[in-house]
């Protein structure tokens, strides 16, 4: 963690120059993020600080910051103002008197009661009042001042990014409210992880799972995984290939309106979908990347990372077409979309600089629709308004992207991973572009990631029963 010098100066207070009766306070007012970044550091996640509807029902009728962030700025003020650098703390008692909740505003005030000559040991009482002047929490410290005289820049604190993967998790989740699970054919689901990931969504309520199949070969995997097949439909065959030509039967017949793919290859999954006439829809079926990003304040969506390798300017059209479509499912009413490439400027020599001008103008033709497009952008004036700022680019998308469009798979799957393994991104996975949607999970995928892919599907599901009803298929 790096910290930075500002050009403040702080100066400490020797035990010479203290006298009896000396004070000193700071003033702090508790937010949420302060509570978050608390429970973060100290492993504290009682649901009294971060569960609103637990909290609600204690005696405190809402969340509380712990007790100890009350302590952890009296430690504040002691090492940074008075006595300052050089502090040793000895002993601190504290009683926690009243709640803190989020927006109270906290004066912590320090006051020296005796000092011990032989060890340079200064005793001060510590009291920390809320807004209304209500005592919080009140106690004494001991500590051994600094002795030398000290001038020094202050340490800016390092700055912490919160993201709070439950919380975003529990967001999405309720974007699948009063929606009905969803037939689902879960392909080949032989390892432990696609089978839990499936169950795990079944539990949630976004599909009915039909696990397609070895039937042995499944049930011995739940039971290694403690898992509940009761009540499951269960269909037996042989291997990934078979499972994945039965399961795009059922959904050619409507007899399931969800496929997730288990322990297979991607590959041979899609191929089972594209060889059923009835499952095309006359666009490419082309991946779909939705991202949880801590430095990015909203979900964003990375195409294509997956399926098409090196797509067409054509076939571009359908990447762009079907990411803007799933936006508007996931409640964004006009996406803004970033064609990214390495540099911002159309250059002859970068055909994916050529390709986003066109995609640009084709959008201005009406023969992309929906959302706002703009590129080339490089990566980083798509997402920073402030980059784009110093190249002087004006653009309706920057800083603002709703879609990252790739050039290829090689870069979108660099970036879905950098996002992913670098950034602490949490994602999920969907195919688009056949009758029915394709739930993708990679063998690394955790179980939040697994269930967001689930309902992501759900969503895209209930779309496709409203735009063309299933005994019309």
């Amino acid at each position: 963690m790096n910290f930075t010098l500002n050009t403040e100066l702080i100066e400490n207070v020797t035990y010479d120059e203290i006298t009896i009766g000396q004070s000193a306070r700071l003033l702090r007012t508790l937010t949420l993020a302060d509570i978050q970044a608390f429970a973060a550091v100290s492993g504290d996640t009682n649901p009294a600080h971060l569960d609103a509807k637990y909290a609600n029902e204690t005696l405190f009728h809402g969340v509380i910051a712990h007790g100890m962030w009350g302590g952890a700025l009296i430690s504040a003020l002691l090492g940074t103002q008075f006595p300052g650098p050089g502090t040793i703390y000895q002993e601190q008692v504290l009683y926690f008197t009243k709640p803190v909740h989020v927006g109270d505003t906290l004066t912590v005030t320090v006051t020296v009661t005796h000092k011990e000559d032989a060890h340079q040991r200064v005793e001060l009482d510590c009291q920390v009042l809320n807004q209304k002047g209500e005592h919080v929490l009140h106690g004494t410290a001991k500590v051994l001042a600094p002795t030398k005289k000290m001038h020094m820049p202050k340490i800016s604190a390092p700055l912490i990014q919160l993201l709070d993967p439950e919380a975003r998790f529990k967001e999405l989740l309720a974007r699948s409210a009063g929606l009905a699970a969803v037939r689902c054919a879960v392909v080949h689901p032989c390892d432990v992880e696609s089978l839990t990931g499936a169950m795990d969504s079944a539990r949630y309520g976004l599909i009915i799972p039909v696990l397609i199949g070895p039937d042995m070969r499944i049930r011995h995997l739940a039971q290694e995984a403690g898992l509940d097949l009761t009540d499951v439909e269960i269909i037996s065959v042989p291997h990934s290939h078979a499972a994945a030509e039965k399961a795009a039967d059922m959904a050619a017949s409507g007899e399931v309106e969800i496929l997730m793919k288990g322990s297979l290859h991607t590959d041979e999954l899609i191929h089972a979908v594209l060889a059923r006439p009835a499952l095309r829809t006359g666009r490419r079926m082309t991946h779909v990347f939705r991202f949880d990003i801590p430095l990015y304040p909203k979900p964003l969506l990375i195409t294509d990372a997956a399926l098409n390798i090196c797509p067409t300017l054509k076939e571009k059209v359908d990447i762009i077409q079907n990411a803007i479509d799933f936006a508007r499912i996931m409640g964004v009413k006009t996406p803004k979309v970033a064609i990214l490439s390495a540099v911002e400027t159309v250059n002859p020599n970068i055909p994916s600089t050529l390709d986003a001008a066109a995609l640009c103008k084709m959008a201005d033709r009406g023969q992309i629709t929906g959302g706002i497009l703009d590129g080339p952008l490089a990566f980083d004036n798509a997402i920073s308004l402030h980059a784009a700022q110093l190249k002087h680019i004006e653009s309706p998308v920057s800083g603002d992207v709703d879609i990252l469009v790739v050039p290829d798979l090689e870069s979108g799957n660099m970036l879905a991973k950098q996002l992913e393994y670098l950034a602490g991104a949490s994602g999920a996975g969907l195919v688009l572009g056949a009758r029915v949607p394709i739930a993708l999970t990679s063998r690394a995928d955790g179980p939040m990631n697994r269930v967001a892919s689930a309902l992501l599907a759900q969503l895209a599901a209930h779309n496709a029963r409203r735009d063309q009803p299933r005994e019309t298929w």
